[in-house]
């Protein structure tokens, strides 16, 4: 049996039972009462037969949850748009030959994970040497010369080296988003950027897990890469999007 595309449910044991897991944390001492309110609150979220099916105590104050539950609600996927990135993706040999052929130098490619966040696993896959799951990184890319500043990087910092190294492209990579920090340490790079008088003259390029393309571009990104993205991935955008632009020029 096919699964209806305008009537699509969670899928558990059979097809539609609306099956699903949800974990979650009360700040409230671990109880039978604590267990009971779990479950009810399941309940008013609005799933059907709610059963918890693990608890503990997690310290004092706190208790932990695996609840059961089946939803009620289904979505017609027909229906669901995304706004996506659109990019012919070569690989690394491709990119290099198309900045020997279009370009005639070198682009100089800055990435860095920002302001508090230490989280440099993001980064470094796209910009190091080495790269990540057998996809070599920006570093080893005829063409490009990829300045890797790391983590903690204030946004200050970032401008600078962006003028002084007369950057084409900016990578910026976010892990930590906490309370939303991520959006605060993204706007305020744009807002640096945009006082410096940089901002149109570069290719500002955001990554992370809870990064889009449609977020990316509401912060005034030029282009969002979520998880999964591999360094050929940002290439082939970066190269292609930067002649793009360079053909507006000569255009005008």
């Amino acid at each position: 049996m096919e699964a209806n595309l305008t009537r699509i449910k969670p899928y558990g044991d059979t097809l539609d039972d609306g099956a699903v897991q949800l974990s979650f944390t009360l700040p409230i001492d671990y109880s039978d009462e604590a267990v009971e309110a779990a479950r009810l609150l399941v309940q008013k979220m609005g799933f059907a037969d709610p059963k918890v099916v693990f608890s503990r105590d997690i310290g004092r104050g706190f208790s932990y949850f695996i609840v059961y539950g089946k939803a009620k609600e289904s979505i017609d996927v027909t229906k669901v748009k995304v706004q996506k990135l659109k990019v012919n993706v070569m690989d690394k040999g491709e990119i290099e030959a198309f900045i020997k052929k279009n370009f005639g130098r070198n682009l100089n490619v800055v990435g860095a994970c920002i302001e508090s966040d230490a989280h440099t696993v993001g980064i470094d896959a796209i910009m190091n040497m080495k790269g990540y799951n057998g996809h070599k990184g920006l570093e080893s890319y005829k063409g490009i010369n990829a300045y890797n500043l790391g983590s903690q990087v204030s946004c200050e910092e970032l401008a600078g080296k962006t003028i002084e190294l007369k950057a084409d492209a900016v990578l910026v990579s976010q892990v930590v988003t906490q309370k939303d920090i991520h959006i605060a340490n993204l706007t305020k790079l744009v807002e640096i950027l945009e006082a410096e008088c940089i901002r149109d003259q570069v290719l500002l390029v955001v990554g992370g897990p809870r990064i889009d393309n449609k977020l990316a571009q509401e912060l005034g990104y030029d282009a969002g890469f979520g998880p999964g993205t591999y360094a050929e991935d940002v290439a082939s955008y970066l190269v292609q999007e930067l002649k793009r632009r360079e053909r507006e020029v000569i255009q005008e």
